[in-house]
């Protein structure tokens, strides 16, 4: 029997407004995955230190901030400094179409930008992310 997707939905750094992570946490809960929110105002070593305890398939950033490319790419190497890269790495929010390939070269998998619905997301997660070990 194949186990539930896994997902830690996130918001890292400063940014106060979660309101899109959690419709997208619940749509994908809906979906039948088991989702563990972080909450507000956390580091990438709160959210990988989670991830791994969570024993989760991947991992869904909501950056609003600005802060994208550091905060992504802080995540992504954590993760694999802690042997932890096989965790897909997906996100969303207030990102520029110019810095979406800088996103796939630091390892996120997939961009959602504003106007994404829940249903291409938790299809795009139900489709990329694999519960069996690689």
């Amino acid at each position: 029997m194949e186990s539930r997707i896994r997902v830690v939905v996130a918001k890292p750094g400063l940014d106060g407004h979660d309101r899109g992570a959690k419709v997208v946490a619940r749509a994908l809960r809906d979906a039948g995955m088991e989702v563990i929110y972080t909450g507000l105002h956390q580091t990438p070593e709160q959210i990988v230190a989670a991830a791994i305890a969570e024993d989760a398939h991947a991992v869904g950033l909501s950056v609003l901030s600005g802060a994208h490319l550091t905060l992504f790419k802080r995540v992504t190497e954590l993760l694999a400094e802690r042997g932890a890269s096989d965790i897909v790495v997906f996100g969303g929010g207030i990102i520029p179409d110019e810095d979406i390939p800088k996103l796939a070269e630091l390892g996120v998998a997939k961009v959602f930008t504003p106007g994404a619905t829940t249903k291409s997301i938790v299809d795009w997660v139900t489709a990329n992310v694999s519960t069996t070990p690689v």
